[in-house]
Parts: structure tokens; sequence; C-alpha cells
């Protein structure tokens, strides 16, 4: 009897963008399960609470995964993540990679993750072309200049996005 592959795609996801759903698309086709682990990350300045992203990743991933018909979890993590892989029994680590310079810090973080636990595989895989360029930092930066972002994010998301940095902006 074969394995089960549970994957899991660990990230902020603050916000989740476009990027992360074509990685996550490329993800169920590899899997039998794949867990989207949203992480805790106080060093980045979220956006959003834990809670709220892992809502938004929610209803970003749900329709992907009856499509496919993968069994797809969001859960929130705030542990080691070899830790977190182990508990959900996960055999690959799902990274995606924009471009060369995040190869470096990936392929590090692979190989400290592989002596951590020999047993789970890390997969890279490459989002589209004309996503490779887009980063939730930067679509924050570009909302809270009141610059256009539905080209990074979905629409409800987007939508979440403006309404929390107005939010932010509000006067005291």
């Amino acid at each position: 009897m074969s394995k089960e592959r549970v994957g899991l795609y660990p990230g902020t996801f603050d916000p989740i963008t476009r990027g992360h759903t074509d990685i996550i698309k490329r993800a169920i086709k590899l899997v039998d399960r794949l867990v989207i682990g949203v992480a805790t990350n106080p060093s980045k300045d979220p956006l959003f609470s834990l809670e709220e992203r892992s809502r938004m990743v929610m209803s970003e991933t749900r329709a992907l995964a009856e499509a496919a018909g993968v069994t797809v979890e969001v859960r929130p993590f705030e542990k080691l993540l070899m830790h977190f892989a182990e508990e959900v029994g996960a055999n690959i680590i799902i990274r995606g990679l924009r471009a060369v310079s995040d190869f470096e810090y990936e392929f590090q973080m692979a190989g400290m993750n592989r002596r951590l636990n020999p047993d789970i595989e890390t997969v890279f895989l490459m989002a589209e072309a004309e996503l490779q360029s887009i980063a939730a930092r930067l679509v924050k930066e570009i909302a809270m200049f009141n610059g256009d972002i539905t080209s990074f994010v979905s629409p409800e998301i987007a939508e979440q996005v403006r309404a929390r940095v107005r939010e932010r902006n509000a006067p005291s």
C-alpha cells in the first residue's frame, strides 16, 4: 500500500496573493492532501491577524480544492515548521519561488529542515512568469499609498486589504 502524500505549504499569507494561489494550484496536483500552514511572524508586522489570514486563505482555496478533488486544510501554526510538519503528517514541504533571490534563502532553509527531519522532502515550485513579481509585502505597500492592487490579489482580498489600510490610516 502506498503512503499518502501529504504536502505542507507554509507562509504568512498577509495577504494571500495570486502568486500564492498559483502555487497552491500546482501543489494540489502533487499531493493527496495539502495542508496550508498560516504562520505567525511578528517580525513582518502583519496587516491581518492569524485568524483573519487563515479565513482569507480558506475562502480563496475552497473552490480550488473542490475542483481538484483534493483535501485542503488551512491551519494556523506558531511553532517550528518541522514540528508542525510532523504534527500534520506531512512528507513534503512546498515552497514557492519567485526569483533567484528567493532561492538562496530557501535553499538554506531546506538544508536546515532536512537536518531536522530527513524524511520530509522540500519541493520548490515556480509561480507563473506573470505572477513572479508579486510579493505580499509589496501589495500592502501599494495599498497603503492608495495604488491599484487588483491584479495581484482577488477582488475579495483587495477589498479586505483596502478596508484594513483605511482603518489603520484613520485618525485616532
